[in-house]
């Protein structure tokens, strides 16, 4: 026979969701059975409690106080309520559920010394995808000052209007595709042509996650590019001055690992172990705002192993210079997420700025357009990734962790940016990320606030280059 949960204020997770409660005047009576109930309902585990810094928890001991009450209320107006004890819950429908519906509608209250109620958490958007990913996307912010942030969110890239990607089947060889596959790619006995990319291994196991080994080399080439082959272009898009029809000398693009999904030519189903990306968001997300200055930022709900696929980078494709022409017509404070698609130039013979391609998320993006930089440590990294296009012209971004993030922690990519480079046409901003390793050495202000990829319009610097942000 199962033991029922024990709970104990020696427990240092109990002492610490008792002290959330009673800042806020919460006997603990009310507290633990509620909290119990939350365990239980959760199978142990604690990331609903903590969710929203123990918000979850407040709102569900309120739920049931106001039930209480009002079933008191009731039950002596009926005459039938003599002698009852309250009960924790009595409704089919589970805390968490209760606590759900709630913050999606009316968001967290709390109650002052004086017993009337307050707003301390607001969820300003229960889904922002608006129906348009596989799981909802909450958007919340604890410190209730910022307004939420305006732009229309996509699931997938798309064209700006000039920018040429050109998907047909027509343009994928029998090579480079497995026609002739079933089901699960993954589970024959040989890999298939999509994994000639990849050394003739799949890149993901079985269990949908990233191999460690192929994680690790794409780190290893970020951390350590010098390292590795990079391609140097004679006319490079990046360093060109479009001010005095000069250009700078090139800095190199890094020949970056692809990983190459089967897709529609392919004869394997949607559920083949090589089809990752292109299935979409499968993790529970959340946008917030910060209060370490960075301003909106994403976190993830559950825990998610090393190597899992969290979101894809969509945007804009834009080309060169239509990203130039429109960071002249932005003011200065406008905020921009441009990432150049230059893994793969090496395969160019010359690329004019009416053909190098990058996105931007500026006006028309997802949940990646809210991740916040960190220096050296950051849990996820950026990898491309082939699907409908072989050539490399265009391709996508993948974010996949590296390392195990626990729920609620924030997600994070390093954005590699050169905090002294003052030429770039992009002001960098003054960084907050908090890791021990920060490349941004300035001295912060007192309670700045993250000047987040400002840009400042080309025509006001001397020797500006188009403004596409390497990253």
């Amino acid at each position: 026979m199962e033991q029922p949960m024990m709970l104990t204020e020696k427990d240092d997770k109990v002492r610490k969701a008792l002290e959330k409660t009673r800042e806020l005047s919460i006997p603990d009576e009310k507290t633990m059975p509620v909290l119990l109930k939350l365990l239980e309902e959760a199978g142990g585990s604690w990331s609903l409690v903590k969710l929203d810094n123990y918000s979850a928890l407040i709102d569900a001991v309120l739920s049931v106080d106001e039930e209480d009450k009002n079933k008191l209320t009731e039950g002596s107006s009926n005459g039938n309520n003599k002698g009852k004890n309250p009960k924790v819950i009595d409704s089919p429908v589970s805390l968490k559920k209760s606590y759900e519906t709630r913050s999606a509608t009316s968001g967290s209250s709390v109650q002052n010394n004086n017993g009337d109620r307050k707003r301390k958490y607001r969820n300003r958007i229960s889904d922002i995808t608006k129906g348009s990913e596989s799981v909802e996307i909450s958007l919340v912010d604890d410190v209730g000052s910022e307004d939420a942030p305006k732009f229309t969110y996509i699931p997938h890239n798309i064209v700006y209007q000039s920018a040429y990607v050109h998907v047909s089947l027509a343009r994928i060889s029998d090579e480079d595709c497995c026609a002739n596959c079933k089901g699960d790619c993954l589970s024959a006995d040989l890999p298939c042509a999509c994994a000639r990319e990849t050394s003739g291994e799949y890149a993901y196991t079985n269990g949908g996650l990233l191999k460690e080994k192929f994680l690790d080399t794409c780190l290893k080439m970020k951390k350590e590019p010098d390292r590795f082959h990079k391609f140097y272009c004679k006319d490079c898009p990046l360093e060109r001055d479009h001010d005095n029809g000069t250009h700078g000398k090139c800095d190199g693009h890094l020949i970056r690992k692809f990983i190459k999904e089967c897709w529609r030519k392919c004869g394997c189903a949607m559920h083949c172990g090589n089809r990752v990306v292109q299935r979409g968001i499968r993790s529970k997300l959340q946008v917030y705002f910060t209060q370490e200055g960075k301003g909106w930022g994403l976190r993830t709900l559950q825990d998610l192993p090393k190597g899992t696929f969290v979101c894809e980078y969509i945007g804009e494709i834009l080309t060169n210079t239509e990203l130039y022409d429109r960071n002249i017509r932005s003011s200065g404070e406008r905020h921009t997420y441009p990432v150049t698609l230059d893994a793969d130039w090496g395969s160019e013979k010359e690329l004019k700025d009416e053909e190098a391609l990058c996105l931007d998320a500026t006006i028309c993006g997802n949940v990646a357009r809210f991740i916040n930089h960190r220096c050296e440590d950051a849990n996820m990294i950026d990898i491309p990734v082939e699907i409908e296009t072989p050539d490399r012209h265009y391709y996508h971004i993948a974010f996949f962790t590296l390392r195990d993030v626990k729920a609620m922690d924030e997600l994070t990519w390093d954005y590699m940016i050169d905090f002294n480079d003052k030429s770039h046409p992009i002001k960098a901003f003054r960084c907050y990320c908090g890791s021990e390793s920060c490349r941004d050495k300035i001295t912060k202000g007192s309670q700045g606030k993250l000047e987040r990829r400002k840009i400042v319009p080309a025509k006001k610097q001397s020797g500006s280059k188009v403004v596409a942000f390497k990253r």
